[in-house]
């Protein structure tokens, strides 16, 4: 329960169509952690590339490079399992916290969650 906020950047030479695009993939690493974006969540998916940096560049004609879109599948499937991780690294560095009207969020337990990635030899050697 609760929203999530996702910033996806590259150095892949991408137009504005295709970052877009990009950014719609952080749904499926955010589905194969086992969420399912529910009523009141908020989410957020963003995407930018640092290609092209002067293409913005105010009075001049700009010349940019892009990738065909038949050469933007390597591209998004590496923003799936990217995201995956980030998000499981987020829930796993997670500190225990306390918020407005006396809330607490627990942090995972470790000791616990190790138990559980062996018992299903989820746990790298």
């Amino acid at each position: 329960m609760g929203s999530i906020i996702i910033v996806v950047a590259t150095d892949a030479p991408l137009l504005p169509h295709q970052v877009q695009r990009l950014a719609r993939r952080a749904t499926m690493g955010l589905a194969r952690t086992g969420s399912t974006s529910g009523n009141g969540s908020g989410d957020i998916f963003i995407a930018f590339s640092t290609a092209n940096p002067n293409a913005a560049a105010a009075g001049v004609t700009a010349n940019v490079a892009m990738l065909p879109n038949e050469s933007l599948n390597p591209v998004f499937e590496a923003s799936v399992p990217a995201t995956e991780e980030v998000i499981v690294n987020a829930m796993v560095g997670a500190e225990t916290m306390s918020g407005a009207h006396g809330s607490t969020v627990t942090a995972l337990p470790h000791d616990r969650l190790r138990d559980v990635l062996k018992k299903y030899n989820r746990l790298a050697p």
